[in-house]
């Protein structure tokens, strides 16, 4: 570790948090950090990819400078800049460092006042509230900023602050420039190309291998609260993630568990900055072994010894059950990820199988998971079906000369036939 750190105070407050070794990811970025204009890095959750930006850059700084402001990280959720605030905390413990957390919990007048005598150092925050101190009320002094990280990028987007993230990178010309996303879209290519030229780009995509299990279990006639019970009544995991795509229906489900004994709390966008920073302190000091909540913890939280995930329902976004599955599995630990399904998530199920995830289906029966092959048998039909439908297509040629409604016509002496030779099979099956 030495190697490539210079400050001890670093070395020391990293193995005081039991990290004694660096990962791939945070090897190359430190090698290539100071070699670069601005960086575009991607990779898997789990990675390490916090620690593979703020590394290079806390190298760099001076502690002992008062210079203003010398790093600014934005992030596009309350939770995910706390959590990175609790990173940083921990790194630069025992320095002078001025580290603070801009998020909407933050009384804006008051910092204005605070502003107006001293700058910070580092400040981790939201855009929004970056953009209110910043831009509008010009207290936040960030034109000479030497290094700036935009972390979850591609979810900044999405949030739909791509214009006040836009001016703030305008104001910040003079930064040094780290975007840190899942996947690098068009839009976000688009606005690394305006604002931030002759990056390096550091991909760990394919790099890291996770090792999730994938389990899928239907529903079929039962109520899904059923179903997750008697999931739950089969496993006991360490630290297990429940994912609602209803908010209205956390507190519902939060009740019931609790109501059967379960530990466990409930966390959504409905709750206030203040609770919601008390349960996941909380979560981090293992106080409870389930965690009801909404896609607001898919992205990007990082919390130790998540064992299990599962999702009550499936989410809209097919890219958002990657994201729930991050959350285990992380720094090469395995993980199982549930899903609950039902005869209409089909489709659904089919696109994530395209997508890599390999699932393995299950049925709950009594108090264990046995095979179940519901899924499988359906689409050994759906195959037999399309190879009458082929076997019909060789036998009625197409006409050399085709004349208006020849394909509609014989779109139908198809289907016909295929139901002719399916029904010959099915007779012949039963005499015998």
């Amino acid at each position: 570790m030495q190697k490539y750190l210079q400050k001890n105070y670093l070395i020391t407050n990293l193995n005081k948090n039991n990290i004694t070794s660096l990962m791939p990811i945070q090897i190359k970025v430190l090698e290539e950090f100071n070699k670069s204009k601005n960086i575009i890095l991607t990779a898997k959750t789990g990675s390490g990819k916090t620690l593979a930006y703020l590394l290079p850059i806390l190298n760099n700084l001076d502690e002992t400078k008062n210079s203003g402001l010398d790093l600014l990280i934005i992030l596009p959720t309350n939770e995910l800049a706390y959590q990175t605030y609790l990173v940083i905390k921990q790194l630069i413990k025992n320095t002078n460092i001025d580290l603070r957390l801009y998020d909407s919990n933050l009384a804006s007048l008051e910092e204005v006042k605070r502003l107006s005598k001293k700058q910070p150092k580092i400040v981790v925050g939201t855009i929004g509230k970056i953009f209110d101190l910043a831009i509008k009320q010009n207290a936040l002094k960030i034109h000479n900023t030497p290094y700036v990280v935009i972390d979850e990028a591609d979810m900044a987007l999405d949030n739909g602050f791509k214009e006040e993230l836009d001016e703030l990178l305008l104001t910040l010309e003079k930064a040094k420039k780290v975007f840190v996303s899942a996947t690098i879209r068009k839009d976000l290519e688009q606005l690394i190309k305006k604002v931030a030229s002759y990056a390096n780009y550091i991909n760990f995509n394919d790099l890291l291998e996770t090792k999730i299990s994938h389990i899928w279990i239907p529903v079929r006639y039962k109520a899904r609260l059923e179903v997750l019970n008697n999931l739950l009544r089969v496993i006991n995991p360490y630290l297990c993630l429940i994912f609602i795509n209803k908010k209205e229906n956390i507190p519902l489900i939060y009740n019931d568990l609790v109501g059967k004994n379960y530990n466990c709390c409930m966390i959504s966008s409905d709750l206030n900055i203040r609770e919601r920073k008390r349960i996941l302190r909380e979560i981090n000091e293992l106080k409870y072994q389930y965690i009801i909540t909404s896609d607001i913890l898919a992205r990007g939280i990082d919390f130790k010894g998540v064992s299990h995930v599962i999702s009550y329902d499936l989410p809209y976004d097919f890219e958002f059950y990657i994201h729930r599955s991050g959350r285990t599995a992380r720094m090469n630990q395995d993980g199982i990820c549930y899903a609950l399904y039902d005869k209409l998530d089909d489709n659904y199920l089919n696109m994530l199988a395209k997508k890599g995830i390999k699932p393995a289906y299950y049925d709950i029966v009594g108090d264990e998971l046995v095979p179940y092959r519901g899924r499988n048998i359906r689409s050994s039909r759906k195959k037999t079906m399309t190879d009458y439908h082929a076997i019909a297509s060789k036998m009625i040629p197409k006409a050399k000369k085709v004349k208006p409604g020849h394909n509609k016509k014989r779109a139908l002496q198809i289907e016909a036939l295929a139901k002719t030779l399916k029904n010959k099979d099915s007779k012949r099956g039963r005499r015998k």
